[in-house]
């Protein structure tokens, strides 16, 4: 059976990109290259346009840095690794989603404890902060120097000092920050968990919310997506009974 090939604009048109960004991905490694045809032009296959379609999902669930580490995997045959690079995304995303959750369980209920099952001190140091909201201390003075946090110093050793409104603060940071808000908007928010105005700080954790939901769908598309790449590369075939096998 003739082989069939698809030239760069329709694989470009499908995807809704230029065909400029179809050489650039084959630039990045992340692509087989083609065979040319006898005027130069690009001889793109089925496989060919499995790997793009995975890539488009895969950069809008992912990223690009992920997308691009998955798929050379595949190019490698290591298809495990692959997936795993995927979960393990969607377990940091899981994460994300629980940290979101509580944001807003606080700003609807400001008496809830700030960590369920732990009791906060009244003031407590920058690493004990940092343990208690699961984000860094490095972070935490990062967004100091972004002026979104602003805790008080101990007079004697000059030491940040932390009460549960800046954990509160914390939380509603590391929510926004995953679901790109940009700075001056955070700071408006995170002022306004500060002086106890919590509409507006619970309306913008919804739509985080939302922003998450959303990408845990593409993420989803982005897995699909990637099994049907594993298919067409042969890393997964179909016996008599429709059950996908690995080849070894």
């Amino acid at each position: 059976m003739e082989p069939v090939y698809y030239k760069p604009v329709e694989i470009a048109r499908e995807l809704g990109i230029s065909t400029s960004a179809l050489r650039h991905y084959e630039a990045w490694g992340v692509v087989p290259l083609p065979e040319r045809a006898a005027n130069g032009y690009r001889l793109y296959t089925k496989t060919h346009a499995a790997y793009f379609r995975c890539l488009r999902a895969l950069f809008a669930g992912f990223g690009t840095a992920v997308g691009c580490e998955v798929l050379r995997h595949i190019q490698a045959g290591e298809m495990d690794a692959a997936f795993w690079l995927l979960n393990r995304e969607q377990a940091n995303l899981q994460e994300d989603k629980t940290v979101a959750d509580r944001t807003m369980e606080l700003l609807r209920n400001p008496g809830l404890p700030v960590i369920p099952g732990k009791l906060p001190k009244n003031v407590m140091t920058i690493g004990e902060a940092a343990e208690l909201t699961g984000v860094p201390a490095s972070a935490i003075r990062h967004w100091e120097r972004e002026g979104l946090l602003q805790p008080e110093r101990d007079p004697d050793n000059g030491y940040r000092l932390f009460n549960t409104t800046h954990i509160r603060q914390i939380l509603l940071i590391r929510t926004l920050r995953r679901t790109v808000y940009f700075l001056e908007k955070m700071k408006e928010i995170v002022k306004a968990v500060e002086q106890h105005s919590l509409e507006k700080a619970r309306s913008v954790t919804a739509e985080a919310l939302q922003s998450i939901h959303a990408r845990n769908r593409r993420q989803y598309d982005g897995a699909h997506q990637l099994v049907e790449l594993c298919r067409a590369v042969g890393l997964i075939k179909e016996t008599a009974g429709g059950k996908p096998v690995e080849i070894e």
